[in-house]
């Protein structure tokens, strides 16, 4: 097995990068013939436990591993994070559903290195998705990567590359590819009954606050604060930033537009027939309500994004105490939500028939005039048939519902969003044949930069 190198190898040369970049956006457009010949040599049998490894232990790392285990009959093998503290939580959390604990690790080299590994669960701050997506493929692992699963633009083709030519199964947490009402709404969308669709609305209007540093802390024994950072800006320890503070930071997170609307993002581009890339975009927003505050990200955001046929956008906040996303009870029962202060909705306006559609449970319903029901579907979050649908292909070497292929154009829908917002709230053409904007400024952030020994590895 390929060994994991202690520093990770500098980027192609920009214009090899931009080839490796077109070369994965056309195997997403084609769908990836490649996978009729993924590779076999740690296939597991049908009745065979998949061995599964977790790099990143925080909250969602450990509701991810646990129903994996539980629903989809993983078997965990490694907990993998930088925090002995968090190795700990994520055992105690999945201890009363697998009787064998698993080895701990604070090396991701050590995972990706280790024979008895099959797939790994990406779940870190977002900066580390990619460089340890690519890393797992070239070591033979099959992937499942929370989303966002890149930091920007031009991370996403890389992935897409390095899943296509290491021939792994890599999935991306955007699980409402999984959920069947969506499936249902899917059907009725490409049947026709809506009429011709000129507006998709999507909406990520949560509650928030504002966001204090407050006291640095002082950093843990063990805690490689380097490390942490990865490919970002060297600066001083601070407990809040990895604490759940990164996700108000340029340098670690998209914002709550790659952080939870990207979700919506996805399941509007599904519903409407995957359509690929916008030929522009326009954005507005700022820090509005909670000016003053120690956040880089908008509290407001609002995105347009051109499709040609179609126009689709996207309303964002973290104020209103009123809205909220679909609730547990929403996303656990057959109920149909209030739409009107749903959070985290998306609206079609066809011709005909309205359709408004829940994510992670509340099912949809169709309308025409003064707001008759034509049709009503219940429905359930899909998060247990996704991981599901993950270790099953692991097994079948099929295409996973949420391939990193197809999850490829929503993600860098989303970017676009952002990089109009941080370019100056501007208007952008787009060439998705050379990833590049009509403003220099803009075409500046499709690349992250890299600090020396976290470059992205070469595909």
């Amino acid at each position: 097995m390929r060994k994991c190198a202690v520093r990770v190898p500098a980027p192609a040369a920009k214009g090899l990068a931009r080839r490796a970049f077109l070369k994965g956006a056309c195997r997403a457009a084609a769908g990836l013939g490649a996978w009729t010949a993924l590779g076999q040599e740690r296939v597991a049998g049908a009745n065979e436990r998949v061995n599964v490894a977790i790099i990143g232990c925080g909250g969602r790392g450990r509701f991810v591993m646990r129903v994996m285990i539980e629903e989809a009959g993983a078997n965990c093998v490694c907990l993998c994070d930088l925090s002995d503290r968090r190795l700990e939580q994520m055992w105690a959390f999945i201890e009363p559903v697998q009787s064998v604990k698993p080895r701990f690790e604070k090396d991701f080299r050590k995972v990706l290195d280790a024979p008895d590994v099959d797939a790994v669960i990406i779940a870190t701050h977002d900066n580390w998705h990619a460089p340890l997506t690519v890393l797992a493929c070239q070591a033979g692992k099959d992937v499942y990567v929370e989303k966002p699963h890149s930091h920007c633009m031009w991370e996403s083709g890389v992935m897409v590359e390095a899943a296509a030519k290491t021939r792994r199964v890599v999935q991306v947490g955007t699980q409402n590819r999984s959920t069947e009402y969506n499936h249902q709404a899917r059907e009725i969308v490409r049947s026709g009954r809506l009429g011709k669709i000129g507006l998709v609305k999507v909406f990520n209007l949560k509650t928030g606050s504002p966001f204090r540093f407050g006291e640095p802390g002082v950093r843990p024994d063990g805690f490689d604060w380097d490390r942490w950072l990865g490919r970002a800006a060297e600066r001083p320890y601070h407990q809040k930033l990895w604490q759940g503070g990164w996700h108000y930071h340029w340098d670690y997170c998209g914002g709550d537009l790659t952080d939870d609307g990207i979700h919506q993002l996805d399941l509007a581009l599904m519903l409407m027939g995957d359509p690929g890339l916008p030929k522009s975009v326009r954005a507005l927003g700022g820090r509005y309500v909670h000016q003053g505050d120690d956040a880089e990200v908008p509290d407001v955001l609002n995105i347009a994004w051109d499709f040609g046929s179609f126009a689709l956008t996207l309303d964002m906040s973290q104020y209103p105490a009123y809205m909220e996303k679909s609730t547990d009870v929403l996303r656990k029962k057959m109920l149909v939500t209030d739409w009107k202060q749903n959070a985290t909705r998306v609206e079609i306006y066809g011709q005909e028939l309205l359709m408004i559609l829940g994510r992670h449970g509340g099912g949809f319903v169709v309308e025409k005039g003064s707001s008759q029901v034509v049709e009503k579907v219940h429905g359930q979050a899909g998060d247990l048939e996704h991981y599901r649908n993950f270790i099953a292909c692991v097994k079948s070497r099929k295409p996973p519902n949420a391939d990193i292929a197809v999850a490829h154009a929503s993600n860098l829908v989303a970017h676009m969003g952002n990089i109009a917002h941080r370019a100056g709230n501007v208007a952008l053409a787009y060439d998705a044949r050379t990833n590049t904007f009509d403003k220099p400024e803009a075409t500046a952030l499709v690349k992250d930069t890299y600090r020396k020994g976290y470059e992205l590895p070469k595909v």
